[in-house]
């Protein structure tokens, strides 16, 4: 008999209404692919809220298992890359999108988009990092590559209580930066102190309409809310300096001006994770392996049950989670 294990399940009705289960599966159920992975621990990333709840069309075909990220056990293998004990991460790629992705046991995916777990890290440590994590450290890459260096002057976070922003604070603080930590959550101050936030400001100061030039207040930021918020950080940014955008928390549009990219020498960069050359994968654990400090990495993590997958995508959406959500596989 084929073992059955947990999942989440997301599917579509005739009329397009979407519901969310917990099912039981087998390896049969799952899609094609040439390493099985036992799924050790994932997460709850913002995407991930969006695919649970609907509210944003990131599941691509129905019925799917979501979740965009995990980290685990190679269990079968005809990969030439891969054997069987191998510990793995798997970040973007589709998973949880259009492939069955992390909310289960099991996780049979294409060997290309697998990346070694990082000694010393546990997979528990790995998630506590997960996409948004490493997303962050792409973001931090990008500003090294324009010379966004910590002599060039303070650099801004936005939604900096989330995942992506609470470990580009610790990232970025940790890198001798003068962080300037942006949030809808005041209450979060110490938090993000803790993280090594050298200001907080409120996000109302960024969220509105803005000017094409602002006063010059940073050399450079990371941007995971978009909107005018993102318009905002450019109008604010000084000369040559540059942001380095990867979400849309506020919104996809960008109501902003030239000015900062023609005036200034403004650069926009923009960060993609889901089909990021491996490379880069590699480069981005390394250091995220040597580089954030494991004291902090606690501090931004909640560890919740498998079985709370699905409110835990909920209250991500809502905005009532702060930092990093690590899920405990049954």
């Amino acid at each position: 008999m084929t073992d059955r294990f947990q999942a989440v399940l997301i599917s579509r009705d005739e009329d397009k209404n979407q519901s969310v289960d917990m099912v039981e599966l087998t390896e049969d159920d799952l899609m094609e692919g040439d390493v099985t992975v036992a799924v050790e621990a994932t997460t709850v990333n913002y995407k991930d809220g969006l695919a649970i709840t609907g509210k944003a069309p990131v599941v691509r075909r129905f019925p799917l298992v979501p979740g965009i990220d995990f980290a685990g056990t190679v269990t079968r293998t005809s990969h030439a890359g891969w054997k069987e004990g191998d510990r793995v991460i798997l970040n973007g790629w589709g998973v949880g999108e259009t492939h069955y992705g992390a909310y289960a046991a099991r996780a049979r995916v294409n060997g290309d988009w697998l990346v070694p777990l990082p000694e010393g890290m546990s997979a528990r440590d790995a998630m506590a990092v997960g996409t948004a994590g490493y997303t962050a450290m792409l973001c931090v890459m990008a500003l090294e590559r324009h010379g966004i260096t910590s002599a060039r002057g303070p650099v801004v976070v936005t939604g900096a209580a989330g995942g992506v922003g609470s470990v580009a604070v610790a990232l970025l603080a940790g890198l001798g930066h003068h962080v300037i930590a942006s949030t809808g959550r005041p209450a979060e101050a110490d938090y993000l102190k803790g993280l090594g936030a050298a200001e907080i400001i409120a996000r109302d100061e960024l969220s509105g309409p803005a000017k094409p030039l602002g006063k010059e207040r940073w050399a450079g930021g990371v941007d995971a809310v978009g909107s005018h918020t993102l318009a905002n950080v450019l109008s604010m940014t000084s000369y040559g300096g540059a942001v380095a955008a990867c979400g849309l928390a506020q919104g996809m549009d960008l109501p902003a001006s030239v000015a900062p990219f023609i005036l200034r020498g403004v650069s926009l960069l923009g960060v993609d994770s889901v089909m990021a050359p491996k490379e880069l994968r590699l480069e981005a654990w390394r250091r995220i392996a040597t580089e954030l400090d494991h004291a902090k990495l606690a501090a931004l993590s909640t560890l919740v049950p498998f079985g709370d997958v699905i409110s835990a995508a909920a209250d991500i959406v809502e905005g009532r989670i702060r930092g990093r959500v690590v899920v405990e596989m049954p």
